[in-house]
């Protein structure tokens, strides 16, 4: 909610660590989609997909600033690959993706509002920016229309769930530890209970 449009130093050092973060807990989920897709299948990937977009949305929902949940998202894919991502280099146009998805939703409201309908629409941008990067890349024009369909509604329903709703709960739960004391998501809190 600041006026503000540059970054602090802090707000800069929380996306970062938060960056780095995901970017462990993303390498992680690799391993939970590889399982669920060997039981479940091919669509598993569109159950699980919501939990990649996760980063954007809880730093965007901190510092509440133009452009954090695009940096969010493009660091933490940076650091995946300095992890050894297999995915490589091309794993930051997937972030950039995935981040100007959940971007576009907060420049909509003119980064003034956070609330948990907002952070799951965020996740639902980033995962119709992310379902339209892979029908390019995978060619989803040659699946049947029923699969597609099927796939885009789990996608936008994860990035509503494991994006949004989850991202959401991360946050009230780093609020109540007090570790999130005079930043954005602080001042919108003391606001709405003065």
């Amino acid at each position: 909610m600041s006026s503000t449009r540059g970054w602090t130093l802090r707000e800069t050092l929380i996306v970062t660590v938060l960056g780095a973060v995901f970017a462990v807990l993303y390498l992680g989920w690799v391993q939970v989609w590889l399982i669920a897709q060997a039981v479940f299948g091919p669509v598993t990937m569109d159950v699980v997909m919501g939990f990649w977009f996760i980063a954007s949305i809880v730093a965007a929902a901190i510092i509440r600033k133009p452009g954090v949940a695009f940096a969010a998202e493009v660091l933490t894919a940076a650091v995946q690959v300095l992890l050894g991502s297999p995915a490589g280099l091309l794993l930051l146009v997937t972030g950039a993706v995935q981040g100007a998805g959940a971007e576009v939703v907060f420049a909509v409201t003119r980064w003034r509002n956070y609330s948990l309908a907002v952070l799951m629409a965020a996740g639902v941008g980033a995962a119709i920016f992310s379902f339209i990067y892979t029908w390019i890349r995978f060619d989803y024009g040659a699946l049947q229309p029923g699969i597609l369909i099927a796939m885009f509604i789990l996608r936008c329903l994860s990035g509503a769930l494991l994006g949004g709703w989850l991202g959401h709960v991360i946050v009230e739960a780093l609020y109540r530890t007090g570790a999130l004391a005079g930043l954005a998501v602080d001042h919108a809190k003391r606001s709405a209970i003065a």
